[in-house]
This record gives structure tokens, C-alpha cells and sequence, in this order.
């Protein structure tokens, strides 16, 4: 059976001027995920990524401990979803009708917690039909071409064929939910619970593509209990 594995990026660097930059931390997720494929035997016969550097470093990282790493072919089609556009353009629209967000946003997105309730918020405005600003990338163009990215790979791998996806949150939850028959509004639901370096595999004939796992990171939670670190985190 093919194998897609869509590895989330390590952990970025928020409240940092350069947030795609990736942390220390995140830097050694992106190892030891690299290092628990190899080890349980995933060869990668291709692997892509997206432009953001916290993608293309995760894969370069993770990669390193392949005994013969594919090339890593680039495509902007695995870019994260524009939050910070979202909240530039749409977070002042769902304001008017969540008081309740507007004093969550009046302590300020520099807490981690408020800007995923932040995001959560004008993501879900974003899949609506009542979202229609021109200012932004619109939830048609964004969730095709990342359908449309995934038809490519399998159309180029073809059978038989183990392949490495290191790409975003976002990206991930909207294959998911592609992969289900899920509608927009089902799409947050794979989006929040995200932790970095988590592992989601898909399996894909000529016919069909099914989710075999979502989001697993249990080999960073073992470590973390072995090693006495905090390995695991969602930003």
C-alpha cells in the first residue's frame, strides 16, 4: 500500500520577530522524528515541503537521518493558511458580533491561548459563505489547491511509494478533512489539537486515499518521559 506521512513543522518561534524561524526545541523535534522513522524503517522514495522555512528546516533535519533522502522538492501549495492576513482583515468583522472576543483580543495575541481563540474565530468565518473579502487568499482557492497538491503527489509517486509531506497545521487539517468528505466548516476541528512534529499517515491507491492515523506524537511523549523533557507542544 502507498504511504503519505504529513509530518508537522518542529516548533516555531512565537512572540519572536521572525515566528517561521524554528526554535531550539523545535529544531530537536524535528530530529527525533526524522530519527523515529528511520528507525521503525519508513525509507522515503520522495518528500515535499512547503515554501515557509520552518517547513523546508523540519525536512532538511528530519531528512538527514534517511540513509539515502530524496531530494526535497518545494511546492507553495503546503504553505501554512495566511492567520496573520486573517486576523489583519477578518478578525474586526467577527468582533462586531463576539463581545466576548473583542476582550479576549483587548488583552492582547501575545499569549498563546488568546491568539488560537483568535484563530479559531476568524478561521471559522473564513470556510463560511458569508466570507467574502477580496483582501485575502479566499477558503475556495486555499483548500483546492491544497486538494490539488495532494492529487499531484499521488499522480507522480504512483503505487508503492513512501513519501514525506512537511508542511503546516492548516495544510494537514484540510487534507484531512478532504480525505473524510468533510465540508469547510469540519476543517478546525483537525486544525486545533496540532501538536508539532506529529505524524498523520495516509494510505492512497489509484482510487481512493484513507486516513490510517491523525496527529501522533507518541514517540515524543515516550522520550519526553524517558529523557525527563518537554518534547511535546502545539506551538
Amino acid at each position: 500500500m502507498a504511504t503519505i506521512y504529513l509530518i508537522r513543522h518542529g516548533q516555531a518561534s512565537f512572540g519572536a520577530d521572525n515566528y517561521d524561524c524554528l526554535s531550539e526545541l523545535g529544531r530537536r523535534q524535528a530530529q527525533i522524528t526524522g530519527e523515529y522513522l528511520a528507525r521503525i524503517g519508513v525509507r522515503f522514495d520522495a518528500a515535499y515541503a512547503g515554501t515557509l522555512e520552518r517547513q523546508r528546516d523540519t525536512a532538511s533535519l528530519a531528512l538527514a537521518a534517511q540513509a539515502a533522502a530524496p531530494e526535497l522538492c518545494i511546492d507553495a501549495r503546503l504553505d501554512e493558511v495566511r492567520n496573520d492576513e486573517q486576523i489583519e482583515y477578518l478578525l474586526p468583522k467577527v468582533m462586531e458580533s463576539r463581545p466576548e472576543l473583542r476582550a479576549i483580543v483587548d488583552q492582547g495575541l501575545n499569549s498563546s491561548k488568546r491568539f488560537q481563540k483568535a484563530i479559531e474565530a476568524v478561521f471559522n468565518y473564513w470556510v463560511s459563505p458569508e466570507c467574502d473579502d477580496p483582501r485575502i487568499q479566499s477558503w475556495a482557492e486555499y483548500s483546492g489547491q491544497v486538494q490539488a497538491m495532494l492529487s499531484d503527489i499521488i499522480r507522480e509517486q504512483g503505487a508503492g511509494k513512501t513519501v514525506g509531506v512537511f508542511t503546516s497545521g492548516g495544510t494537514i487539517a484540510v487534507m484531512v478533512a478532504a480525505v473524510l468528505g468533510l465540508p469547510g466548516s469540519g476543517t478546525y476541528q483537525f486544525y486545533e489539537p496540532m501538536f508539532n512534529c506529529s505524524v498523520t499517515q495516509l494510505f492512497y491507491s489509484a482510487e481512493r486515499v484513507s486516513l490510517s492515523s491523525f496527529n501522533d506524537c507518541s514517540f515524543l511523549r515516550q522520550l519526553s518521559t524517558d529523557l525527563g523533557e518537554q518534547l511535546v507542544t502545539y506551538r
